[in-house]
């Protein structure tokens, strides 16, 4: 999952050396987006960030506000220019937002990403293990395996110990760097089973019925929030809007409404639903556990 800033055409390198300008109005206080960048494995800080950041909300309010004011103007509409940069501000502000707030969208998608692979990945080293495959080239076959974000992580790894790296020094460093909790226990079991010299098939065999035990947990606790979110669900957008629409034919047909705005409210009540359905569908992606 390769790191690009939202809104942008340019490399991140590139973004950096032009917006080294605004640097100095980043601020030096450090904060939880100093380890969301970190996770995304870019060479960027966060002063560096918050200055492209900075610079696209500039050259966006600037552009957006000729455009909006030059078409306002055109078209004879008072309070053109006011109307064309409060709208370029909107705008501005929307990319912006969805700028700052992209390393963490980043950082958690790739976290599930990882953890989703995760019992997969240790099932498939368990049996390399069984095998008689050494550590080593179980971590290369898994790098080059396709098991997402986790292959990644591997190959950051194995890449350290060709480098001279010793292996429980690798292991270690990028369990401490993973924002992935389970991740991170399931790497430092390794490491220390290592450094004991245990058997790193029963490592392996624990972490593996550790993650089996936390996925019932984590189903169990999906199920119990899906019954509220259901009953939402049919109040919102299949009571309600069923309700809606039978009083609207009977008002209409009482009142003697004009068709025009009854054809209106229809098409409203229909938008709400289609929005309910929308916003549904990403709750209950949002609420799925993070190891299915």
């Amino acid at each position: 999952m390769k790191f690009r800033i939202p809104f942008t055409f340019s490399d991140t390198e590139v973004l950096k050396r032009k917006s080294k300008s605004l640097i100095r109005f980043a601020g030096m206080k450090r904060g939880k987006l100093d380890e969301y960048l970190r996770n995304t494995g870019e060479p960027i800080n966060r002063r560096q960030y918050l200055s492209i950041c900075y610079r696209c909300f500039l050259i966006n309010m600037l552009f957006f506000s000729a455009i909006l004011t030059f078409i306002l103007a055109i078209l004879g509409a008072n309070y053109s220019y006011l109307i064309g940069v409060g709208s370029a501000f909107l705008i501005s502000g929307f990319v912006f937002f969805n700028q700052i707030n992209y390393p963490r969208i980043f950082s958690l998608n790739k976290k599930r990403n990882i953890e989703k692979n995760l019992i997969p990945v240790l099932q498939d080293m368990m049996v390399q293990l069984n095998s008689g495959v050494p550590i080593f080239e179980i971590m290369v076959n898994i790098s080059n395996s396709d098991y997402g974000e986790v292959s990644e992580e591997f190959k950051k790894i194995t890449k350290e110990i060709s480098s001279g790296m010793p292996q429980i020094e690798a292991i270690e460093k990028y369990g401490k760097m993973n924002t992935s909790e389970y991740f991170r226990r399931v790497l430092w079991q390794m490491s220390n089973g290592m450094r004991a010299g245990s058997d790193i098939g029963i490592v392996i065999e624990e972490g593996i019925r550790m993650l089996n035990a936390e996925q019932a947990i984590q189903i169990q606790g999906y199920g119990s929030k899906l019954n509220p979110l259901i009953m939402f669900y049919m109040l919102a957008a299949v009571i309600l809007p069923s309700l809606g629409v039978t009083f609207l034919i009977i008002i209409s047909s009482i009142l003697n409404i004009e068709s025009r705005i009854v054809h209106l409210m229809f098409f409203l009540i229909a938008g709400s639903v289609i929005f309910m359905q929308i916003m549904f569908l990403g709750i209950i992606k949002s609420k799925r556990p993070t190891l299915l």
